[in-house]
């Protein structure tokens, strides 16, 4: 009872799988996966992918479309027992993506150089502590998005360029 308390709530909760096949692929860190007549949209844990475009008061950042094809490449139309954590604020089930070879769909996005670990909030989200050390790799070996002078993480992105759009303030950043 006393190592309850040391438990984030996020982490405290049960897990559970989800199993079925993935139906689409919406960016490189979201998809959606149907389990005998239900869909289920699934946000990759740990990672956070390039913003894709969603019109002109939000533009996307570089390398959106690969990382959306880069996952598609990976998931698209296989069937997969999926680990899952929790349910986010968008009501997204937040699972690792286990491929056939043993791999995680999520840890081939960072370090491929197509998502970052996901370190916002202080790294609430960032479930497997590997994703740092795999994303420095990646920025080291200058792969994906990491060919790119001063890469902007998305968590930033959302602030810097599509808040400053909707809120009428002039920015460089997109």
């Amino acid at each position: 009872m006393a190592l309850a308390g040391l438990i984030p709530p996020a982490l405290a909760q049960a897990a559970y799988a989800l199993q079925g096949r993935i139906v689409a692929v919406s960016d490189g860190d979201t998809l959606t996966l149907l389990a005998g007549r239900d869909r289920h949209r699934v946000r990759l844990a740990s990672i956070d992918a390039p913003e894709t475009g969603h019109g002109r008061q939000r533009p996307g950042q570089p390398f959106a479309q690969a990382a959306r094809k880069a996952l598609a490449d990976l998931v698209a139309g296989k069937t997969l027992t999926l680990r899952c954590f929790e349910r986010d604020r968008y009501a997204r089930d937040v699972c690792d993506v286990p491929l056939p070879d043993g791999r995680t769909a999520n840890r081939v996005m960072v370090e491929t150089g197509l998502a970052w670990a996901n370190r916002q909030g202080g790294g609430k989200y960032l479930r497997d502590e590997a994703m740092t050390g795999l994303e420095r790799q990646a920025r080291d070996r200058r792969l994906g998005l990491w060919r790119q002078p001063g890469a902007v993480a998305p968590w930033d992105w959302r602030w810097q360029c599509w808040d400053a759009l909707e809120n009428g303030r002039s920015t460089s950043i997109c």
